[in-house]
């Protein structure tokens, strides 16, 4: 019989409860057969995703639609109040996710981190506007003259490709309000087909690469000095620090992060409805233009958490926050927005719009590639295989699939493609790839229709080409001939 089958109307603290137990236990059992199929191994696919669709598979759209309506599985294995805390769960927990992307930092000046990251900005923004781009193109030629679908379809490629499955999941309630119920399911459709692509692709181009010498860190002698993989985590006075600042707290680490976690989603959600506010009040009045309104919550607790971090250093406190805790919140977090969106993704919704899919898809995957190959070595000659492959990786699935890819092809860390890659990411979450731009795209293709999106994105998509090409290009180049 289903499980927890005896549900009562309204929300029961318990049902939450269960939920998670379910979502933990499927985790583990995802695990348990992603070390069983080699398969799952080789592509890197995360135990989150193998549990969210066996979630899926369990479920009353696969195993409910096997059995006779009169069987005691109809419905699948879980209780319907059980779904629909699942379906719930990722609009929730994604904010848990961005408010800990940079809680923990030691965040440099933004001149220091311009300097060592400038070329990588240049080249994922490229990549981000130029999947508007296509897809909006085919939205406007393809999809909504020939298939009937939303023009809010073009969005879908970034969303689901640089924004990964925790921004497509989070992004399904305003897609819906928007009038494009579907396009939340589609997302979450295109961001497995995403980071399955990003891995195979990358494997094959990573393979390509050594065989022509274009992976220059190859043959370069390892820097017995280079031992920075991304970002400092930690200064090395912090360890006392804390002690000294935690002795009479009496507070357990983990719940003292998680108060700044709260802190930092409290942060962007007060953010929010000061803007939403403020376009109440101007352009967005009576019959005006919305677009504020229609934003998540998710981006502004990205602001929110790099806020709270500068406070903390403002009051010296910095060391009260623990970056390998952050990422260990954050990742429980992003493993339940997975698992628990997949479990609710509509197979129907699918499947009635399976042409569309593929074509975004394929049209998404072509241009990653297609940009890389052509436009990464001219954006950033130095050590552009795999600093540019990092990028690719990201901006098909999620940036642990970019970090991936830059081990495969550098694991010493001798291009100091690592430091750069994460640098990046201050000049590019807050605004695509989940960012604020990216929860306000849909709302824009309403207000503006998708040509005027399509001629914006257009615009930002020439200037940062512009820019990476004539720009940090050709800085990269004279450096490069210099050294």
């Amino acid at each position: 019989m289903p499980l927890l089958l005896a549900a009562t109307t309204g929300f029961q603290l318990s049902d939450a409860f269960f939920a998670f137990v379910i979502a933990a236990i499927l985790l583990l059992l995802g695990r348990l057969i992603r070390q069983k199929l080699r398969i799952l191994r080789q592509l890197y696919i995360p135990s989150s995703i193998v549990a969210g669709l066996l979630a899926l598979l369990l479920g009353p759209q696969v195993l409910g639609q096997l059995m006779s309506p009169d069987s005691p599985w109809a419905e699948g294995l879980f209780a319907p109040d059980i779904l629909q805390v699942w379906r719930e769960s990722p609009g929730v927990f994604i904010n848990v996710v961005f408010a800990t992307l940079f809680l923990g930092e030691i965040l440099p000046s933004p001149r220091e981190i311009w300097r060592k990251a400038a070329p990588q900005v240049a080249f994922g923004q490229t990549l981000a506007w130029g999947q508007y781009v296509v897809g909006l193109l085919l939205g406007v030629l393809v999809l909504t003259p020939v298939f009937g679908l939303s023009p809010i379809a073009g969005t879908l490629i970034e969303i689901a490709f640089e924004g990964g499955h925790g921004t497509a999941a989070g992004m399904a309630e305003t897609l819906t309000e928007l009038g494009f119920p579907e396009g939340g399911d589609l997302a979450l459709g295109l961001a497995t087909i995403g980071i399955v692509s990003g891995i195979v692709s990358g494997i094959l181009l990573a393979n390509w690469g050594r065989r022509k010498g274009l992976i220059r860190s190859a043959r370069l002698e390892a820097d017995a000095t280079a031992e920075v993989y991304g970002v400092e985590r930690e200064h090395p006075d912090w360890v006392a620090a804390r002690e000294r600042l935690t002795s009479d707290l009496l507070i357990d680490p983990i719940s003292l992060n998680l108060g700044f976690v709260g802190l930092a989603v409290a942060f962007g959600w007060l953010i929010l409805e000061a803007l939403k506010g403020f376009e109440r009040l101007t352009w967005g009045g009576e019959g005006g233009l919305t677009i504020l309104g229609y934003i998540p919550l998710f981006p502004m607790a990205l602001v929110g958490g790099i806020l709270v971090q500068l406070l903390l250093r403002r009051l010296r406190l910095e060391p009260l926050v623990m970056r390998s805790l952050m990422e260990r919140i954050g990742g429980v977090a992003l493993d339940i927005t997975i698992i628990t969106a997949l479990a609710s993704i509509s197979l129907t919704a699918l499947g009635a719009n399976l042409v569309p899919f593929a074509l975004l898809a394929l049209l998404g995957i072509a241009w990653n590639v297609l940009a890389f190959m052509v436009l990464a070595p001219r954006m950033i000659p130095e050590f552009w295989f795999e600093r540019g492959l990092g990028d690719v990786g990201q901006s098909m699935g999620v940036t642990a699939t970019g970090i991936l890819l830059l081990r495969m092809v550098d694991p010493q860390n001798r291009s100091g493609a690592f430091e750069s890659f994460a640098y990046k990411q201050l000049f590019f979450e807050p605004i695509v790839g989940g960012g604020l731009f990216t929860a306000a795209a849909p709302a824009l293709v309403v207000q503006l229709g998708a040509v005027g999106t399509l001629l914006l994105t257009g615009a930002l998509l020439l200037f940062w080409l512009a820019f990476g090409l004539l720009v940090t290009g050709r800085r990269s180049r004279r450096t490069l001939g210099e050294g």
